[in-house]
């Protein structure tokens, strides 16, 4: 899934985006306020990392500024900030969560991954669909108890679609949370992604609707 990390501190922002890199997610990083509310209101993210202490812009302007416009993104502020009252502030401008610095990597990937499953309409870390469970805390797919290796690319598939059962995916909006936006992509390599998956998990997971994209159907067992 794709994550916008807004954070000035150039040490901060290394370490948070190698911390999501390995936890599956893949990663849009800036330092600037004007950018941050610019790729906020015009891409398709699964959620945001927010510091409040940003340069021009600061970050609860970013924030009123999403949410007067209806983006209704996930939002985690990160901030050096502990007042109380600040942390008020910033929920009441729209923001989903509030972690101050110093934080833990492990905390912090916690709390993403909830406020994911929270938009997403799902109270589990679990996703169930017949023989298949992805374990989000765990990055791990099973049939029938059975692991199954998949590639990052493959897991990150599997999860995004099974996070949003009962929908279909366009290939262009799977395009974007699966590849980062200086990666090359083949035209059809969702398309090959796809092919994969089917055949290590088979091929009754993963639906296509023609001229319209994929689908996982909500697991009815």
């Amino acid at each position: 899934m794709r994550i916008l990390l807004v954070e000035d501190d150039e040490r901060v922002a290394e370490g948070v985006n190698a911390a999501l890199n390995a936890a599956g997610f893949v990663v849009d990083q800036t330092n600037d306020g004007e950018d941050a509310w610019f790729r906020g209101d015009t891409e398709n993210y699964a959620a945001a990392i927010l510091d409040l202490g940003l340069p021009g812009l600061d970050g609860l302007s970013v924030l009123r500024k999403w949410r007067a416009a209806g983006q209704r993104l996930p939002v985690l502020i990160l901030t050096a900030r502990g007042d109380w009252s600040e942390r008020v502030e910033g929920i009441d401008a729209g923001a989903d969560d509030y972690l101050p610095k110093p934080f833990r990597m492990e905390e912090l990937i916690a709390r993403l991954r909830a406020l994911i499953r929270r938009a997403a309409g799902q109270a589990s870390a679990l996703l169930v669909h017949g023989r298949i469970t992805l374990d989000t805390r765990r990055m791990a797919v099973s049939v029938d108890g059975t692991p199954i290796h998949l590639s990052p690319q493959e897991y990150r598939l599997v999860s995004y679609l099974m996070q949003h059962a009962g929908r279909v995916v366009s290939q262009l909006e799977l395009t974007e949370q699966l590849y980062a936006q200086d990666f090359e992509r083949d035209s059809n390599a969702v398309e090959v992604l796809v092919g994969r998956v089917r055949r290590k998990l088979g091929a009754e997971l993963i639906e296509t609707r023609r001229g319209f994209g994929y689908l996982v159907e909500p697991d009815r067992s």
